[in-house]
């Protein structure tokens, strides 16, 4: 399943780019998540975030009451325009979700864009794509969160 976002941010790409690989930044954005517990690092430009939360309902005799989630962004050098681009990847470990793609940062107006272009995929034989359907608007829910806590951030 395609998964496509756009968060805007009323700061240049460079601190943007210094909010998202900011360890402080990620750990409030597990906390507005309502994670369970987290845990979150910083090394280089490459991010990483574990969240552990609350199962969807129609998930839980897969999952259990409970989904731990570890997103990665490894984002590569500035262009000229400073924008950047990364690769996503979204799994839950011992379970049959995979999310892979890309994000952009870049300049917009007086502020910033980050996009987010992923393929959203959960390897269960016939069940796979009712259920993707049902985790697409948590993965965009988490991708608004970073937004909202962004803007605060920057404010």
């Amino acid at each position: 399943m395609d998964i496509t976002s756009h968060a805007e941010f009323p700061a240049d790409p460079d601190r943007v780019f210094a909010m998202l690989t900011d360890q402080k930044y990620l750990e409030d954005v597990a906390v507005a998540s309502h994670a369970l517990s987290h845990e979150c690092s910083v090394e280089g430009t490459t991010t990483r975030s574990k969240r552990e939360l609350r199962a969807p309902e129609q998930a839980q005799k897969f999952t259990g009451p409970s989904l731990t989630i570890i997103e990665e962004i490894a984002w590569g050098e500035p262009a000229a325009d400073r924008s950047r681009t990364g690769e996503v990847t979204l799994t839950a470990p011992g379970q049959p979700l995979v999310m892979k793609g890309t994000a952009t940062l870049a300049p917009e107006g007086t502020g910033s864009v980050v996009s987010i272009k992923a393929d959203l995929k959960i390897n269960i034989p016939l069940l796979g794509r009712k259920l993707e359907a049902s985790a697409a608007p948590m993965v965009l829910e988490g991708l608004k969160i970073q937004e909202s806590v962004g803007k605060d951030w920057l404010a």
